[in-house]
């Protein structure tokens, strides 16, 4: 019976690969998934699930999924690090997915604040898709902040996707001196510039052009 359900919403919605965590059953999940004989073109990903039961019981999971439960959410985390795993794993406290047994030994205030820039670190340097992004994945982008990732989704969700850069600059609060900050870590894909995709700041484009 559970096969059959499987199978029926793998054909249903039309799943291009199923994320499993690595957690309790996760093994027995898979060997279950196998017996299935799904299409080989869907690929069963082990999933690192550590922090998902954080997020699941966060006020972030509350907001984004308020209608389900802990279990839905937390599957809904593992899903969607397999999709993009910097997007969803910012949304939980960087020591909730564990960072070495002797954690709880250092200072945890200098332990929080040197995890914070390593996630700062990462996002900046990877990029974030300003049409896709959720505001805890703005907020770790340079220059922006809580208040500004808020008023960059509010303005997305009422106005529609950003067609530019230089279109940010008519979010309120969001200045001169913070789109001089941000801006070249911001991509809009399919945008007016070419060069919005791409790590190119703006102030930059003219020296790329005239190449």
């Amino acid at each position: 019976k559970a096969g059959e359900t499987v199978a029926g919403l793998v054909t249903r919605f039309q799943i291009e690969a199923i994320a499993i965590g690595n957690g309790t059953a996760g093994r027995e999940t898979e060997t279950f998934l196998r017996t299935l004989k799904l299409p080989p073109a869907i690929p069963l990903v082990m999933v690192n699930e550590s922090g998902a039961s954080v997020y699941s019981a966060s006020e972030v999971a509350r907001e984004e999924f308020p209608e389900q439960d802990v279990t839905v959410r937390g599957a809904v985390s593992i899903g969607r690090r397999l999709m993009d795993p910097l997007a969803e794993l910012v949304k939980i406290d960087p020591k909730a997915i564990g960072v070495g047994q002797y954690q709880h030994d250092v200072d945890q205030g200098i332990l929080k604040q040197r995890l914070q820039d390593v996630v700062i670190s990462c996002v900046n340097r990877v990029g974030v898709e300003v049409n896709m992004a959720s505001p805890q994945l703005l907020t770790a982008v340079s220059g922006v902040g809580p208040q500004l990732a808020h008023n960059i989704v509010a303005y997305r969700q009422e106005h529609g996707p950003f067609k530019s850069r230089a279109a940010l600059k008519q979010v309120p609060r969001l200045g001169a001196k913070a789109f001089e900050q941000a801006a070249g870590f911001l991509r809009i894909t399919d945008g007016e510039h070419p060069l919005d995709a791409s790590a190119v700041h703006p102030e930059r484009y003219a020296v790329v052009n005239a190449m």
